[in-house]
């Protein structure tokens, strides 16, 4: 594979584009900002290469390959996100802890957007507000790690950091950068694909994929999803009957691609120069996500995580959980957005159920008291992680990921901000990972389907519940004024 991408002559590093791609208020980043200006700073969590040459030629292959994502749609998903912050739309953000290449392959792509479809036709509904989708796809292929090894039968092996970096085989755990290549082609066609199925009527909101309810056992609750669903049908057809079915917007849905901006010498690879024809200031895109977030491990002010984000055009999510002190997440806004622009920043809150009660009001009250403009969003996944007794399997419980949601809305009711959005790790399979919901998966059900390789997922049916909970939640919600 990596022969043959050093003969393409499509060089990404200078576009030029109309003005329209600049439509983002921020200011360019300072002269002393470059794509590789995080160099000079101390990192965290990158794997070590044995071979940094080889890195180095793997990396400069990558800059000669085309773009995964457009200039225009990463500045339409940060106007969408403005109107999120504005109260004028609301989030899904989905998809796997870590993906695998394994899984690209037509039916488990199209058992994600499936997914992705049906959730955000309840949380429209629920919300009343147009809905943003953003997919953990096309990209999130590594993820960060508490230790750099793992016991093993015995053996101290590096942990298993993604497919981008090495493989979960404990035989072949050391960081190989070839797989970085494997992981941009793997993006590409992900991408590739979902646009063709956005385009192409899998999206079609007149015909939504069958609504299988079968696996409420609560016969109340199965009766009210059953009315839920036969209302957003009977709308749909409402709206064909009046002459909507032939509005392209009304046929297809945007689905945006987001991963942790992690690996930086892979993210300082997919950065593209964009210069504008009027001769105004450059910009730089980061063109191989839409949306890219700075985990809780790696949001260090002084780190080189911070300063390569702060360069870039595209929107930025900040991972905030128990650990982070308020008036220091002031300071990396700030540092962040510079200009306070509207879609810039979305804070996705992640304190776990017991704590977010505590946790959440002072930082909402710190950023709200500095003025700054943030999309608030919610993910009530990665807080609720736990072990099963004897098994060692890592699960997360449904109820306790709902409380921690529900939870998240009261507070942000109580302070008077919008809960903008939910971000999920979740799957269109049937797997067993995460325990409960209507569908009662138990402990001892775990070992029947898990095949995370890092953390638990929800399964199809836990979504898709898990959207209809929401809705109800957002349908009888105290929105805030300014909406």
């Amino acid at each position: 594979m990596g022969d043959h991408t050093a003969e393409l002559e499509t060089k990404r590093a200078k576009v030029t584009r109309p003005d329209a791609a600049l439509s983002s208020s921020s200011p360019p980043p300072s002269s002393s900002w470059s794509p590789s200006s995080w160099r000079t700073k101390h990192i965290a969590h990158q794997p070590r290469y044995e071979d940094v040459k080889h890195l180095s030629q793997v990396t400069d292959q990558l800059k000669s390959l085309p773009p995964i994502v457009q200039p225009e749609e990463v500045d339409d998903l940060k106007r969408y996100l403005g109107e999120v912050a504005a109260g004028k739309r609301f989030i899904l953000q989905g998809g796997d802890c870590a993906e695998r290449f394994v899984d690209c392959r037509q039916d488990r792509i199209e058992a994600k957007v499936k997914i992705m479809l049906q959730m955000s036709l309840v949380l429209v509904w629920g919300a009343r507000v147009p809905l943003v989708r953003i997919g953990r796809m096309a990209g999130q292929f590594m993820k960060p790690r508490s230790s750099d090894t793992e016991v093993v039968d015995g053996k101290t092996v590096e942990t298993y950091k993604g497919d981008s970096i090495n493989a979960f085989d404990p035989a072949d755990r050391k960081p190989d950068p070839e797989r970085l290549l494997k992981a941009y082609f793997f993006a590409s066609t992900t991408m590739n694909y979902v646009r063709g199925l956005m385009s192409c009527g899998f999206a079609d909101l007149h015909h939504p994929s069958a609504w299988d309810l079968s696996f409420v056992r609560n016969t109340d609750k199965q009766r009210n999803y059953r009315e839920m669903t036969e209302r957003i049908c009977h709308a749909l057809d409402f709206m064909q009957a009046c002459g909507f079915r032939d509005d392209p917007s009304m046929r297809q849905a945007q689905l945006f691609s987001s991963h942790e901006g992690l690996l930086l010498p892979f993210e300082e690879a997919m950065t593209t120069t964009v210069a504008s024809e009027q001769g105004g200031p450059s910009r730089h895109y980061n063109l191989g996500a839409h949306f890219l977030w700075i985990g809780d491990r790696t949001r260090q002010l002084d780190g080189a995580h911070v300063e390569y984000f702060r360069g870039i055009t595209n929107p930025i999510g900040i991972k905030v959980g128990p650990t982070t002190d308020p008036s220091e997440l002031v300071q990396l806004i700030q540092r962040l957005s510079p200009s306070n622009e509207p879609g810039r920043i979305t804070l996705i809150t992640r304190f776990g159920v017991d704590k977010v009660k505590a946790l959440l009001p002072p930082v909402i009250r710190a950023v709200q008291g500095a003025g700054l403009t943030v999309v608030w969003e919610c993910d009530p996944m990665h807080g609720n992680t736990r072990k099963v007794e004897g098994s060692g399997i890592k699960t997360r419980s449904f109820e306790d990921v709902l409380n921690e949601l529900l939870h998240t809305f009261d507070v942000h009711a109580e302070q008077g901000t919008w809960l903008g959005g939910v971000h999920f790790e979740m799957t269109g399979d049937d797997v067993t990972e995460c325990t409960g919901g209507s569908v009662g998966v138990s402990d001892d059900d775990l070992s029947t389907r898990y095949e995370s390789f890092c953390d638990p997922r929800l399964n199809y049916t836990q979504s898709l519940e898990m959207a209809f909970l929401i809705a109800k939640r957002l349908s009888r919600l105290q929105q805030p004024s300014k909406r």
